[in-house]
């Protein structure tokens, strides 16, 4: 059987320490809402932003949105503290759908955190996702991501983090990032190599809707199957740029359709409108009508949360 399409177009990051931007997170229309306990809080206050986090999960409300908590690094004073929460409220109902990972570097921490899950009694469908976000992880993406052919890590996603990339390289942030693009469709190989998703880094000016839109454009022709974002105006140009538009979604219907012909059944190759179109093309267009089939689900399900609200 395989696995439901999930639209993972915009993940928004938000503070677990802010109470006012959790509450808001409930009626944007992002795909994924990422609760952060790492980056947005300061050490000070790392034991009372899991608190609320934990209140949080509990509370719920976050449907059909997915929700993912992000925890400090492994290496850090506050992991196993984080690990423990997000255990625990993973039985629920309303619990999280994923944790992601700061600073993967290898594929053994994959297997130790995913150890630790089943040790505190995580429930099976909670999933981890990971940060791409230093010059080893780069170079070791490929390992990272076959990692998730082991059941124990529970990887189902690469997400990238160029600024600490750009920190530790040197390497400048420009438009069309070129300085970094080999490095970027080298994780989207990886990522596809190991069966799992993969998601563009944060654009740092929220402002400039303009060139953020170019960029989502750009990640999308690259092959991400999302990206992640800062602020709520970034998510209606993001979902834009990663969902499959109308007429692309039309031939893909038409074409599944053709190959689902029963004199078709058989066939490798078929001739359409003067092309020869390989089964392969079939099973393109398929997945394409599934992501497409799958955002309606999921925009309509947000649109009646909003209204009810």
């Amino acid at each position: 059987m395989s696995t439901p399409v999930r639209p993972r177009r915009s993940v928004l990051f938000m503070p677990g320490s802010n109470p006012r931007a959790l509450e808001k997170a409930r009626s944007l229309p992002a795909d994924v809402v990422v609760i952060d306990l790492e980056d947005a809080v300061a050490p000070a206050a790392k034991g009372e932003a899991r608190a609320r986090v934990a209140a949080t999960l509990h509370e719920g409300g976050f449907a059909p949105r997915e929700v993912v908590v992000r925890t400090n690094a492994a290496d850090t004073p506050w992991f196993d503290e984080d690990i423990a929460m997000i255990a625990a409220a993973s039985g629920r109902d309303d619990g999280p759908d994923a944790l992601l990972l700061p600073k993967v570097s290898d594929p053994e921490t994959l297997v130790v955190v995913g150890r630790m899950l089943e040790a505190l009694g995580a429930a099976p469908s909670l999933r981890v996702w990971a940060m791409i976000e230093t010059p080893i992880a780069v170079l070791r993406a490929l390992d990272i991501a076959l990692a998730a052919k082991s059941p124990v890590t529970r990887l189902a996603a690469l997400v990238l983090g160029t600024n600490d990339l750009s920190k530790e390289t040197g390497t400048r942030i420009v438009p069309g990032r070129a300085p970094m693009a080999g490095w970027l469709s080298h994780c989207v190989l990886a990522a596809r190599a190991g069966g799992v998703e993969v998601l563009d880094a944060v654009w740092n000016d929220f402002r400039d809707l303009d060139g953020f839109a170019r960029e989502c454009a750009e990640a999308a022709m690259m092959g991400f199957d999302g990206k992640t974002l800062i602020h709520p105006d970034q998510i209606a140009p993001c979902n834009a740029a990663f969902s499959p538009p109308p007429h692309e979604v039309e031939a893909a219907r038409a074409l599944a359709a053709l190959f689902d012909l029963p004199e078709n059944a058989g066939k490798g190759v078929v001739q359409v409108e003067g092309r020869m179109v390989e089964r392969m093309h079939a099973d393109i267009a398929r997945r394409t009508v599934a992501l497409a089939d799958a955002i309606a689900v999921k925009d309509r399900g947000t649109r009646a949360v909003r209204a009810r609200n």
